[in-house]
Formats: structure tokens, C-alpha cells, sequence
């Protein structure tokens, strides 16, 4: 038996889908471009990119079953985490230099980790899968740091 109902930890995993997390990463790379920071723009839009580059091989490779589905392939590591960390915590480091306080890191890192977590409790992904995506997503998010980092502008 769950302890979290289904409705809630499908919401919350659903924040790693393409049409929810990507559109927050495009809204903060056009403030960002907008800013003046076309560099750090354009590398958090090439992190999302390789996003898949990174993580479809690798399911392919293992061909991991899941929780769920011991039938079924192709569930390490996660895309879903994978997705969530590069769109909110790129967008968080995007529009972190322009903000008045810091709330755009501690935000992107609850949305990611509720992701994992709904994965997780949903039954769709073991914990490894999500921890295997946050790794492999740690080196895009660096680059993107550093572009980020480099703003045009003072802070307001």
C-alpha cells in the first residue's frame, strides 16, 4: 500500500514532462537574453538539448525494468528527473542574478526534488534512477552556471 496517493505523486512527477519544465526554461532564457546574457541563454538552451543526448543511450543500454513494469525497459536513468533539474535549476541560475532575494535555487531544487520524489513514490522509478539523472545532469548545469554567472547589467 502507498502512503501518497496516486493523483498527488502523478502531479508531482508530471513536473518532469517536456510541456510543463521547458516553457519555464524558455520564459527565464528570454529574460535572460532580454538581460543581456545571450551566452548564459544560449548554453542552458544547448544543456536541455543534450538532455536527451545524455540520458536515451543510456536507457538503452541498461534496458532497466521498473518498479512497476518488470516488463518493460528502459527506465534508468530517469528523463523526467533529467528534464526537471536542467529546466528549473537552469532557469533558476539564469534569473538568479537578477533576483532580490535568493529564491530562484531553493525553488527550481523543490520542484526537481518533487519530481524525483513523485517518480519515485508513484512507482515509476527507482531512487537510483533519479540520483543516476542527477549526476548525469550535474556537468550541463555547471556550464550554465558559469554563463550564467557572467550577467550584463546591474542587479535590480
Amino acid at each position: 500500500m502507498r502512503t501518497v496517493p496516486d493523483a498527488v505523486t502523478e502531479r508531482l512527477s508530471d513536473l518532469g514532462n517536456i510541456p510543463v519544465a521547458v516553457p519555464v526554461l524558455a520564459l527565464a532564457m528570454a529574460y535572460a537574453a532580454w538581460r543581456g546574457n545571450r551566452i548564459g541563454a544560449l548554453t542552458a538552451g544547448a544543456a536541455m538539448a543534450l538532455v536527451p543526448a545524455v540520458i536515451v543511450p543510456l536507457k538503452e543500454w541498461t534496458a532497466r525494468p521498473g518498479p512497476l513494469e518488470p516488463w518493460a525497459a528502459g527506465y534508468y536513468p530517469s528523463g523526467h528527473t533529467a528534464t526537471a533539474a536542467v529546466a528549473y535549476v537552469g532557469a533558476a541560475l539564469l534569473v538568479r542574478p537578477y533576483a532580490r532575494r535568493g529564491w530562484p535555487l531553493p525553488l527550481a531544487l523543490a520542484l526537481t526534488g518533487a519530481t524525483a520524489a513523485g517518480l519515485v513514490l508513484r512507482g515509476w522509478h527507482w531512487p537510483l534512477d533519479v540520483l543516476a539523472s542527477l549526476f548525469l545532469c550535474a556537468p550541463l548545469l555547471l556550464a550554465v552556471a558559469r554563463t550564467a554567472a557572467r550577467t550584463v547589467g546591474p542587479r535590480t
